[in-house]
């Protein structure tokens, strides 16, 4: 299991690489090949496969990229970078886009890197819960308010309950230990790639609840956004082309591609990434540049029952299918 100091050292390294790109864009001169920044979600994991898979393969220098992915030092950082035309393109998050939207940030999807969600609530499997109605009375771990509370409120009332009728307790990130020491009797939050592998490694198997079947509209977890006012630049659409040309090759060849993606990242050679790298395979987007707008559209509506934003914004404004 990754420690937090090493997930800190990755992230100083991560803000090193920005400050140090950023002088360098400011100063390099022109080249044949375009450059183009795209700041992470987190630090680097199996979630971005198909973008180091794209740049080892050589597909972003096919279509004429030098592409620069940087971990930030904050994950909330990179859309508003990307709102601030401080970067060209951020990893981000399908519902924080929509929250970001309604609150007018000009930010726009143009891509989806994983197309389903990977939160869960995830309990052990040897433990007393075996149904969301047995978290009656429980403790429940967080990391993050906001979002977590409405999957969870959402998931509860499915089952006939209220979140008022579980105990909610911020763990800091500390999902799996907080479980592990019974410290509460489930967490949400948990991504269903990592944290389940987590606890079986450590010899506790975990049981997982996913929000899609227990009363939340399915999302896609990671997108790709970009500055609507820059929408159109015509690097976009290339890059979206070299990131499907990643994915499918992943696809067809996910021994193949881990060696690459072990080799730009060595490391993340170990047995939880190896794991969290087979789990994610069949959740990426096979054609990241489509848009499904009555999902999305849906779980707008989902935002503003849940009181995460005021009005469902329109779709035009923050999403769109590049051609």
């Amino acid at each position: 299991m990754r420690t937090e100091a090493s997930r800190r050292s990755i992230l100083k390294a991560g803000l090193a690489g920005l400050v140090l790109a950023a002088g360098l864009a400011a100063s390099a001169p022109a080249s044949a090949q375009d450059k183009l920044t795209v700041l992470l979600d987190w630090f680097v994991n199996p979630d971005h496969a198909p973008l180091y898979v794209a740049r080892e393969m050589g597909y972003f220098r096919d279509a004429g990229l030098e592409v620069e992915m940087i971990a930030p030092a904050d994950p909330n950082d990179p859309p508003k970078l990307v709102a601030a035309g401080r970067a060209d393109l951020a990893i981000s998050y399908q519902p924080q886009l929509q929250m970001q939207a309604a609150e007018g940030l000009p930010l726009t999807r143009i891509g989806t890197l994983v197309a389903t969600p990977l939160n869960t609530v995830v309990v052990l499997a040897d433990g007393p819960v075996k149904s969301i109605a047995d978290l009656k009375g429980r403790k429940v771990g967080y990391s993050v308010g906001g979002l977590e509370d409405a999957l969870l409120g959402a998931m509860l009332e499915n089952a006939g309950l209220k979140l008022s009728d579980v105990e909610l307790v911020n763990v800091n990130f500390s999902l799996s230990p907080a479980l592990l020491s019974g410290q509460v009797d489930a967490v949400v939050g948990a991504y269903r790639n990592f944290e389940l592998n987590q606890l079986d490694i450590e010899g506790k198997a975990g049981r997982a609840f996913y929000p899609e079947e227990h009363g939340v509209p399915p999302y896609d977890e990671l997108v790709i956004v970009a500055n609507r006012e820059k929408a159109a630049d015509p690097r976009l659409p290339r890059f979206l082309d070299a990131v499907e040309r990643g994915t499918l090759y992943l696809m067809n060849h996910p021994d193949e591609s881990w060696k690459l993606f072990v080799k730009a990242n060595p490391e993340l050679d170990d047995e939880l990434n190896r794991r969290a790298w087979r789990d994610t395979l069949p959740r990426f987007a096979h054609s990241p540049a489509a848009l499904d707008a009555r999902r999305y559209e849906r779980f707008a509506r989902f935002l503003k029952e849940r009181e995460l934003i005021g009005e469902v914004p329109r779709l035009a404004d923050y999403a769109v299918e590049l051609r």
